[in-house]
C-alpha cells in the first residue's frame, strides 16, 4: 500500500538500489545480509520502500516498508479541521455510535490502547463499514464526508493511519478477546457456530501467509481467518487467523481448546461439512462439548441411511417442517465402528431442492454429452473429472501427425472415439437429490436440530458481509503488524456490523410488509443521506428533515429524529470547538 505524500529518497550509501517495471520504478532497501556457511554465500535481503514520484527522482511515494525501516523521517498527519466537506454525512455514524457505546467498546479498548488511538480504531472500523473498504489510502476521503470518534474530529492522512496499524501487536487483540469473552454470559447454554474463510494476500512477505487453496480452489498465497459466533445471543465470539496450508478440519481442535480456554463449558458446536472427521467428533465429545453437523452428502455413509429410508417420510405430514419447506426423519445409528453408542441422524427432503438438484445434474450431463461429442475423433485426454460421469473410449494405436514430435520420440497418441453413460452412478445421483442429512450428539428431533443448524445462517451472512460489504476479501499490507491490526479492527467493525443487522433483522419480523431498505447496505445507503450543511456562520446544521424511510430505520435501532437532531448540535459543538 502506498502512501498519499511525497518524501526523498533516502541516502544510504550501498542500501538503495530500483527495479523498473513497465513504467513504474520501485524503490528498494537492503534490510539485511545473511551469509550461509553450508553454502559459502551471502545472501541479500532486500524490501520495496516505495516508487519514485514520476516528476521528481529525487522523490518517492513511500508504502508501509518505508515507515518501519525510516520512522525518522516525519509524514503529514492531520488534515487541517477546516479542510472538511460542506456536507457531512451523519445518519450512520449515529448509529454506530449507539451500538459502541452499548457494547462499551471506547473503555474496553481503552484498556489496551493510548486514548487518542481509541478514537482513529473506531473510525477505521466504521469506515469499513459504511465505505466497504479496508485501504488506508482511501481513508482520508471517509473522514473529510463523515463525524470521526477521533479528538476533535482530527482527519489523519493515509500515512497516520499506517504508522497507527503499525503499532499495535497481537497482545492488544488477544487481551480484547480475553475481555471480550469474559463478559459473556457462560452459565447459559449456547451453540456455537464456527466456520473459515481463506483470504487472498497480496502484498509483503507475512509469517502467516502460505501458498494454498482458496475457497473457491484456486492456489494462491493465502491465510485462513475463521471466526467463533453465539448462535443464541448473535454475537461474534472470537476470531483466529492461521497459515493457508492448515485445513479447516485440522484447525479444529485448537478451536475447540480455546472455547475451553475462555472459560466456555455449557455449550455445542454447530458444523459445517468440511468438519467432520472421527478425530474431531470424539474430541469434542472427550472435553464435554455436544455438537450439531451438516454430512458431505456424498459420503457412502450418507448414501445408504438416505436410500435405506427413502419413502419412509417424505409425504408423511407428521414428519413436516412447514418452517423450513422440508420433511424430516430422526434414526439412530452408530457412525463409526468404534462408537460405544449411537448418535441422531436427521434425514432431511425438500421438493424443491429436488427440482432445483435435479434440473442442476440434467443440465450438467447434457453440457459434458455435448461437449465431448465436439470432440470425437480427436487426440483429447479428458482427465479423471469427466470419467467420473462417462466411459470414454480411445484409439490409441492412432497416429498423430504432428510437427512436434521429435526423432526418436513415440509419436502414438489416444484418440477419442466414443462415449457411454455411467447410468448407474447418474441415477443414484439423481435419487439423492433434495436429500441432506444432519448428524447430533445429543437427542433431539429433526426439526430441533434443523432450528439449531440454521442458527449458523447469521454466521455465514457475517463471512459474506466480511469479504462483500467490509471490503476485506484481499489483504494489502506490507507488515505482520498492519495485517494483524487489520484483522483486529475487521473483527470490531463485524460486532459492530452484525448487530446492526440484527436489530434490522428483528425489526423486520414485526412488520406487514418487507421493505428492500431493511437490510444493512440498503440502510446504510439510506441513513448516509441524513447530512449536516455547513452555513455562512462555519456552523453545521441539519440540511433538511429525516424522511418516513429514515425514521423507520432509526427506530429499528431505537433512535428517532430527536437523537438525530441532538447528535447534530453535538457534532456541530466539537467541530467548533476541537475537542
Amino acid at each position: 500500500m502506498y502512501l498519499d505524500a511525497l518524501v526523498r529518497v533516502p541516502q544510504v550509501k550501498g542500501k538503495i538500489t530500483f527495479r523498473t517495471k513497465g513504467n513504474t520504478t520501485y524503490v528498494e532497501f537492503e534490510n539485511e545480509r545473511v551469509y550461509l556457511p553450508e553454502k559459502k554465500y551471502t545472501v541479500v535481503n532486500r524490501k520495496t520502500i516505495g516508487k519514485l514520484s514520476g516528476t521528481d527522482n529525487r522523490f518517492m511515494q513511500p508504502n508501509e516498508n518505508f515507515l518501519r525501516f525510516f520512522p525518522e523521517v516525519e509524514l503529514p498527519e492531520e488534515r487541517d479541521r477546516t479542510s472538511r466537506s460542506c456536507g457531512l454525512r451523519i445518519g450512520t455514524w449515529i448509529v454506530i455510535r449507539k451500538i459502541v457505546n452499548d457494547y462499551k467498546l471506547p473503555e474496553l479498548l481503552g484498556r489496551y490502547l493510548p486514548g487518542k488511538d481509541i478514537g482513529l480504531f473506531l473510525d477505521l472500523a466504521a469506515y469499513s463499514i459504511i465505505e466497504e473498504d479496508n485501504r488506508a489510502q482511501h481513508y482520508p476521503a471517509y473522514a473529510y464526508s463523515h463525524p470521526l470518534f477521533s479528538d476533535g474530529m482530527k482527519i489523519y492522512s493515509d500515512s497516520k493511519v499506517s504508522e497507527f496499524l503499525g503499532t499495535m501487536d497481537d497482545r492488544i487483540s488477544i487481551s480484547f478477546q480475553n475481555d471480550w469473552n469474559e463478559e459473556r454470559n457462560h452459565r447459559e447454554r449456547i451453540y456455537i457456530s464456527y466456520d473459515s474463510a481463506s483470504k487472498i494476500c497480496e502484498a509483503g512477505d507475512l509469517r502467516i501467509v502460505e501458498v494454498g487453496h482458496s475457497k473457491e480452489n484456486v492456489e494462491t498465497t493465502i491465510f485462513n481467518y475463521a471466526i467463533a459466533y453465539d448462535t443464541k445471543n448473535r454475537e461474534p465470539l472470537f476470531y483466529e487467523i492461521y497459515p493457508g496450508s492448515i485445513n479447516d478440519m485440522s484447525q479444529l481442535k485448537c478451536t475447540i481448546d480455546k472455547a475451553k480456554g475462555y472459560g466456555y463449558k455449557k455449550i455445542g458446536f454447530v458444523l459445517d461439512r468440511g468438519y467432520f472427521s472421527k478425530e474431531n467428533i470424539y474430541y469434542l465429545e472427550s472435553n464435554g462439548y455436544s455438537f450439531v453437523m451438516m454430512l458431505k452428502g456424498k459420503a457412502d455413509l450418507v448414501h445408504k441411511w438416505i436410500l435405506g429410508n427413502k419413502g419412509t417420510f417424505e409425504t408423511s405430514r407428521s414428519c413436516n417442517i412447514p418452517a423450513y419447506q422440508v420433511y424430516g426423519k430422526t434414526i439412530e445409528k452408530k457412525l463409526f465402528g468404534t462408537d460405544t453408542r449411537p448418535r441422531y441422524i436427521h434425514l432431511y427432503h425438500s421438493s424443491s431442492l429436488e427440482a432445483d438438484e435435479r434440473a442442476r445434474v440434467e443440465r450438467k450431463i447434457n453440457q459434458l454429452t455435448a461437449f465431448l461429442n465436439s470432440h470425437i475423433n480427436q487426440f483429447k485426454d479428458f482427465g479423471p473429472g469427466m470419467e467420473t460421469y462417462f466411459e470414454l473410449y480411445y484409439d490409441e494405436n492412432a497416429k498423430r501427425n504432428t510437427k512436434k514430435a521429435k526423432d526418436g520420440d513415440n509419436a502414438l497418441d489416444k484418440k477419442f472415439v466414443f462415449f457411454e453413460e455411467k447410468m448407474s452412478v447418474i441415477e443414484l445421483e439423481l435419487k439423492l437429490c433434495g436429500y441432506f442429512v444432519i448428524v447430533t450428539s445429543e437427542k433431539m428431533t429433526a426439526k430441533e436440530a434443523l432450528e439449531i443448524y440454521k442458527g449458523r445462517d447469521t454466521s455465514e451472512k457475517l463471512f459474506l458481509s466480511d469479504k462483500t460489504f467490509l471490503g476485506n476479501h484481499c489483504l494489502r499490507t506490507g507488515s505482520d503488524e498492519s495485517s494483524s491490526s487489520k484483522i483486529f479492527i475487521e473483527f470490531v467493525a463485524l460486532i459492530i456490523r452484525n448487530r446492526m443487522y440484527n436489530y434490522l433483522k428483528d425489526a423486520m419480523k414485526e412488520m406487514a410488509n418487507k421493505p428492500n431498505y431493511m437490510t444493512v447496505p440498503a440502510a446504510i445507503r439510506e441513513l448516509d443521506k441524513i447530512e449536516m450543511a455547513r452555513q455562512l456562520d462555519g456552523v453545521y446544521r441539519l440540511d433538511h428533515a429525516v424522511t418516513a424511510k429514515q425514521k423507520a430505520i432509526l427506530k429499528a435501532f431505537g433512535l428517532t429524529d430527536a437523537n438525530v437532531n441532538y447528535r447534530v448540535q453535538e457534532i456541530s459543538r466539537r467541530l467548533e470547538t476541537g475537542i
